[in-house]
């Protein structure tokens, strides 16, 4: 990647703080995953002794999601990747990806992405959306409650007027539970 621009795809955190510099970004679409609760959180929104759920990209046949594309100058490039191994791959439960997406002009390009290493102790596979709203509700991490960052990406991909239905679901639940529902 040395040397040559980077595009980054951003379906959770990184669409509302991406923390790196990048030139352009815009909607694009990653086919065979989906976007999914199905990774424990034991740093960012959790603890070993009550673990959160954080996103990450789950391969699915059929499946689509739609995020974010950022486009990173190549004199940053490194830079950024840099970063992102730091923020992303701090216990291996992410792998590095390079895949194809679609921007919204329906070219496709390369993109750095984090998908679930589903070999790894936190994947969370196939846990029921009223138990993941139940964790949501309750974990905290280091950057602060589990519920804040299902609730930021909720509201990011609705002003981006992306739909995901069970995040959405989500978030009305985690909400009706902390309303005490």
């Amino acid at each position: 990647m040395a040397g040559r621009p980077l595009w980054i795809f951003g379906y959770g955190s990184l669409m509302w703080d991406p923390g790196f510099a990048f030139s352009k970004r815009e909607v694009a679409t990653l086919h065979g995953y989906h976007r999914s609760f199905c990774m424990w959180s034991f740093h960012y929104r959790g603890s070993r002794a009550a673990p959160g759920l954080v996103l990450a990209l789950d391969a699915l046949k059929g499946a689509r999601c739609t995020g974010l594309a950022f486009h990173v100058p190549a004199d940053a490039a490194d830079r950024t990747l840099e970063y992102l191994r730091e923020r992303e791959l701090i216990s291996n439960a992410y792998t590095e990806a390079v895949v194809p997406i679609v921007l919204h002009d329906k070219s496709t390009v390369r993109a750095v992405t984090y998908v679930i290493n589903t070999a790894h102790e936190q994947y969370a596979h196939a846990l029921p959306l009223e138990a993941q709203a139940k964790v949501i509700a309750s974990a905290r991490g280091r950057r602060g409650p589990n519920a804040d960052y299902l609730a930021n990406t909720a509201a990011h991909l609705c002003d981006l007027g992306i739909e995901d239905r069970d995040l959405n679901w989500l978030a009305r639940r985690v909400a009706d539970l902390a309303a005490g529902d």
